[in-house]
């Protein structure tokens, strides 16, 4: 009878004391926004160290300390854009969001990357030549106005860049060249660089010295920035096609690039937190446009890293442009609604670079293609499906998309390769590498 007791007196002790067990909390990095500063546009060194202190005072409340609150920041917004960033529970991040003074708490999330002929396209020039009615003559090209780029970086090295035919730098920059690792150098063209990285640390952990660079190894970045502001570069072509003088829509611009976006991680290049602290820079740089071809999702305007750093550029007169997204043309898949954006959607040219192939029944189909010559007309090549191609190890999803090392030579050599294209898969650039 004693034994058949015994397990039911030792239930409840046991419970009590798995209850007393403390569970381990998740931590994650949010963002919390507070608004607008009271200070001026041009605060002081003092302004900023009292908007620091108020920001860990603030946090420290809910965590019961302030140096608790030090500990756990790793971004305090303290120019324009009123905020902080740092790792919290989410018992606490919820605790914080119902604070009166706080607009709002979210999650530190991550936001994805989205010719020489457009300006004739557009009619800012004919024929290599600006007509006397041309938007471009009426702007001087652009001259001296300041361009932001929030991207991946740039190549300071590219022609688009070059400081050739312009006079000193704008009395109106504020900003700076940041020490680089990897040898970023600035002139009187590309005359600000900055990176970001604080965001993305704290998902991939500690990271070592080669991020310390705003270089540009993606290529997005410079191509985003040479599109809005590249300086004229003739005798440009792609393998002789397109010939002409390359140049962005202001030419005459300045330009300063705000590093963000990174090798993927987990799938995500760029996070709310440097986005963020990029829009706080720039403005207090000085810039007159911040152009920014990133998007993430359709949150509520204030819980948008974009939407709110685009709000307090404007508050200072500044335009900001950006991009609609990669996703088009269904409905409900436009990016970056805040209506104090310009919102900029991918259009058509009036030109292509046509290819055709003919098939053995008949059928002829149209394509595009760079290639400087094309197969000889009198001869039949056997198609292979990418799929019957690969290697022996490789899968056939990837293989029928030709992700790159999937394929194997000996199958493909001689023939036409027949390559699916899928929803957000590698580019077809990336495909045509694999012959």
């Amino acid at each position: 009878m004693v034994l058949s007791t015994l397990p039911s007196l030792l239930l409840p002790v046991l419970l009590f004391f798995l209850l007393q067990t403390p569970t381990l909390s998740i931590k994650k990095s949010f963002i919390v926004y507070l608004g607008a500063h009271s200070h001026g546009p041009d605060p002081s060194s003092v302004d900023l160290d009292s908007v620091r202190k108020f920001h860990y005072d603030f946090l420290g409340s809910f965590l019961r300390s302030n140096k608790s609150a030090k500990d756990v920041i790793f971004y305090s917004y303290t120019r324009h854009i009123n905020g902080f960033a740092a790792i919290l529970e989410e018992e606490e991040a919820a605790d914080i969001a119902e604070h009166p003074n706080v607009i709002s708490v979210f999650l530190n999330k991550g936001s994805k990357l989205e010719t020489t002929r457009s300006w004739n396209f557009l009619g800012l020039e004919r024929n290599g030549l600006i007509p006397s009615h041309s938007i471009w003559k009426k702007a001087r090209l652009g001259e001296d106005t300041i361009i932001a780029n929030i991207d991946t970086g740039v190549w300071p090295e590219s022609k688009s860049f070059s400081d050739e035919g312009l006079g000193p730098v704008p009395s109106k920059w504020r900003g700076i060249c940041q020490h680089d690792t990897k040898r970023v150098r600035c002139n009187r063209k590309l005359i600000g660089t900055r990176y970001f990285n604080n965001g993305l640390a704290m998902y991939a952990g500690p990271l070592n010295s080669s991020f310390s660079t705003a270089r540009d190894y993606d290529g997005h970045g410079s191509h985003t920035l040479a599109t809005a502001a590249g300086n004229f570069v003739p005798g440009v072509s792609v393998f002789g096609n397109g010939n002409g003088t390359a140049k962005g829509g202001s030419p005459r611009a300045r330009v300063a690039a705000y590093k963000v976006c990174w090798p993927p991680y987990e799938g995500v290049q760029c996070f709310d937190a440097d986005v963020l602290a990029a829009f706080d820079a720039a403005i207090s740089d000085g810039v007159d446009i911040i152009s920014v071809s990133l998007g993430g999702g359709t949150e509520e305007f204030f819980k948008n890293s974009i939407s709110i750093g685009a709000f307090h550029a404007v508050k200072h007169g500044i335009v900001v442009v950006s991009a609609a997204g990669n996703t088009g043309p269904n409905p409900g898949t436009v990016l970056n609604l805040s209506p104090w954006l310009l919102t900029v959607g991918a259009g058509t040219i009036d030109r292509e670079f046509t290819s055709y192939v003919s098939l053995g029944n008949k059928k002829h189909l149209k394509g595009v293609s760079l290639s400087a010559k094309g197969l000889p007309s009198e001869k039949f090549y056997p198609l292979v499906s990418a799929a019957e191609a690969k290697h022996a190890n490789a899968s056939t999803a990837e293989a029928i998309i030709c992700q790159g090392g999937t394929l194997d030579p000996r199958k493909v050599k001689g023939k036409i390769l027949v390559c699916l294209r899928e929803y957000n898969d590698n580019a077809r650039t990336e495909k045509s590498w694999q012959l």
